[in-house]
């Protein structure tokens, strides 16, 4: 790819980095924050950028689950140290990310040139399947599988003729 226009914010550009790495390797569940500058320059996104400057928008200011800095975008989350993901909208937000008005987890369209729109429509459908019910599969869980076990226990006495003798001391 030919380097991005500079006016091009930086986070927008991290963020479409960010988003190439989850289409390009959608078992992957994170990435490291060198995996993420190495598709920056890869992608000519890192033209005119100082390495300082992705430095600290990598560190906290898009990281929505680490305090703020200069900014309070909610672009990536941190899911273990060194790694990053882009951020869904039922990820955890620091506290002082959440004060005042909400803020970019996004690039607008019309801030990116139109060779990046299939990565904001991909990212649409991404949200879209994370935030899907997964099928509830009830063979695999131990709880179901109990129903209607003990049940010849119960056979002759219907439940509140049971609750009933108890209360009585009965039984």
């Amino acid at each position: 790819m030919s380097p991005v226009e500079i006016d091009l914010l930086l986070a927008d550009r991290i963020w479409l980095a960010v988003a190439m790495l989850h289409r390009e390797f959608p078992g992957r569940k994170d990435f490291s924050k060198d995996e993420i500058r190495e598709k920056l320059s890869e992608a000519g996104l890192d033209a005119g950028v100082k390495r300082t400057s992705i430095h600290a928008h990598l560190k906290e200011h898009m990281v929505a689950n680490v305090p703020p800095s200069a900014t309070r975008y909610r672009m990536l989350v941190e899911t273990r140290p060194g790694y990053l993901r882009l951020f869904r909208p039922d990820d955890p937000i620091h506290p002082l990310r959440q004060a005042g008005k909400l803020t970019k987890s996004v690039p607008r369209r019309e801030d990116v040139t139109p060779e990046f729109h299939s990565l904001l429509d991909w990212y649409d459908d991404w949200i879209a399947r994370q935030s899907a019910p997964l099928p509830v599969n009830y063979d695999d869980d131990p709880l179901i599988r109990l129903m209607g076990s003990g049940r010849e226990i119960w056979a002759g006495e219907h439940a509140d003729e049971y609750v009933e003798k108890l209360r009585r001391e009965e039984i």
